[in-house]
């Protein structure tokens, strides 16, 4: 029986978290970095192992998974003196699974051939519940070849994988996938005030609309949310804001015409400026009750 790689996963928030007990639960040794212990003290009493510095999980995994917060994080993670580029052993695996810049993304896979290192971008979706369920999409930018290495640990985390081309498509596709939850989420929030306005039940007005032709996994997944005021993160307003702004960069530097993305933006800078940049991204309802 082939021995499993040694991983590293550095980034354990909403989604990290679960992830990374998915691939202990898996029989993955998992070598993992926090600021502090003791945001890592579930998982190490699980099986994880923690070290203090990024380097120090760079140094003793076959494979590096990264789940962190923006772009920025993202360079500081890999690139530098203290970063993963400088201290993963040659030959070694570093996959990005935030949702971050394409151009960076394209930047890492440059430098870490430099370093005789592999590199993909796989940002992934299906928010809190996808994470612990094992059945995120993750989306993958990179080469075939290291792809098909590294599928045993994607199939772990996720369900629906797809290469979607060379380095940098991973978070092209995983643009195409905000700019169709932004405009959506706004039809979902408006639908639910709308049924409230009416006098209706909302709930069972969700039970005879998402399986029709206005369904989609917001819908049945966060509507229910709404309808229960339960606004906790399953995905941060803050990094919905990020991705929309990557987003719209992106579509810029292409000349592409972007309306409902620009509106949905908007809205949720309105909504984070009330106070609500770390709830979920269901939260977004607050604001159409707020303003009817």
């Amino acid at each position: 029986m082939e021995k499993k790689p040694v991983l590293g996963f550095i980034g354990i928030g909403v989604m990290g978290e679960s992830m990374v007990r998915n691939l202990i639960k898996a029989g993955y040794r998992t070598l993992i970095s926090t600021r502090t212990k003791r945001k890592a003290e579930a998982l190490i009493q699980e099986g994880a192992e923690w070290y203090d510095e990024v380097k120090g999980v760079a140094a003793n995994a076959d494979v590096i998974i990264t789940m962190v917060g923006y772009p920025k994080d993202v360079e500081e993670v890999y690139i530098g003196e203290n970063g993963l580029l400088e201290h993963a052993r040659a030959q070694s695996i570093l996959i990005d699974m935030t949702t971050s810049s394409p151009a960076l993304a394209e930047e890492i896979y440059q430098l870490a051939l430099s370093k005789k290192l592999y590199a993909l971008d796989a940002p992934v979706s299906g928010g809190d519940v996808g994470a612990k369920e094992g059945k995120l999409s993750i989306m993958v930018g990179g080469e075939l070849e290291v792809f098909e290495n590294v599928q045993p640990i994607f199939e772990v985390m996720g369900q629906n994988i797809v290469l979607q081309g060379p380095a940098g498509a991973g978070q092209h596709t995983k643009m195409c996938n905000q700019i169709a939850i932004a405009s959506n989420m706004i039809g979902v929030s408006e639908a639910i005030v709308y049924a409230e306005k009416a006098g209706l039940n909302p709930t069972t007005v969700l039970e005879s609309i998402e399986f029709g032709a206005a369904g989609s996994w917001s819908l049945s997944n966060l509507a229910p949310r709404m309808n229960s005021n339960r606004f906790e993160p399953g995905f941060y307003v803050k990094h919905f804001i990020k991705d929309m702004t990557i987003a719209l960069e992106s579509a810029k530097q292409m000349g592409m015409l972007t309306p409902g993305l620009e509106l949905s933006k908007k809205l949720y800078e309105d909504l984070a400026e009330r106070g609500e940049e770390d709830s979920g991204t269901q939260a977004l309802v607050k604001l159409f009750r707020d303003t009817n």
